[in-house]
């Protein structure tokens, strides 16, 4: 599809700050299913998936949380935030002193998202990628996932990607607000946090895991 306009996701998003991150604003979107229909009719096509990149999820929250507590991490370091959505890491890992960010994810709605939110909190140094799962890692030094064993399929590509990086000599952090597929050996929790849901819902605890 087409590129997507900074001024289309403007235009059907608010700025707000994540309940656990206030020192990041994000483009949300207070309507998804409005969002998601106008994507269709005036964005330029919606694609298979709901507006991802248009909400802070509990994941992305811990992760950016973690980083920004602890900037040691991420600190004169090439991360890469894989499922990147709405760019929350990636920003979070730049206010954390990252050198350089790579954001992966295949939807190119969050790719402008991305681009825009990390201009409102004016950073620079986010390099945007699509689907890298079946790729060899890139060359960083920290990987950053929130949320990206949300289902079978997806688990099964993305453990391999993050045991590969692992094993490349890359720092592993998952950020998982309790899915069933991540696997409950061979994780170092490092963190944990009762996050509210990007629907509203009730605050769900999510932890930071280390691959070790």
């Amino acid at each position: 599809m087409p590129e997507v306009s900074p001024q289309f996701l403007r235009a059907h998003t608010r700025t707000a700050r994540p309940t656990l991150v206030p020192e990041v604003q994000l483009h949300v979107a207070d309507d998804v299913v409005g969002l998601w229909e106008a994507m269709e009719t005036e964005g330029g096509g919606a694609g298979e998936e709901p507006p991802f990149w248009a909400a802070a999820w509990p994941g992305g929250q811990a992760l950016a949380r973690y980083v920004l507590d602890h900037p040691e991490v991420v600190a004169g370091r090439r991360v890469l935030d894989l499922g990147a959505g709405s760019g929350l890491v990636a920003v979070a890992a730049l206010q954390a002193g990252a050198t350089a960010v790579l954001a992966s994810d295949p939807d190119p709605y969050s790719h402008t998202a991305i681009a825009v939110n990390a201009e409102l909190n004016g950073v620079a140094g986010i390099e945007v990628a699509g689907d890298l799962l079946d790729d060899d890692p890139p060359d960083v030094d920290v990987v950053l996932a929130g949320d990206v064993c949300y289902d079978r399929e997806m688990t099964g590509r993305v453990l391999p990607f993050l045991g590969a990086a692992w094993l490349g000599g890359a720092a592993v952090f998952l950020g998982d607000p309790g899915r069933a597929y991540v696997p409950k050996e061979g994780l170092l929790e490092q963190a944990a946090y009762d996050v509210v849901d990007a629907d509203g819902g009730p605050a769900r605890r999510t932890t930071v895991w280390r691959l070790p």
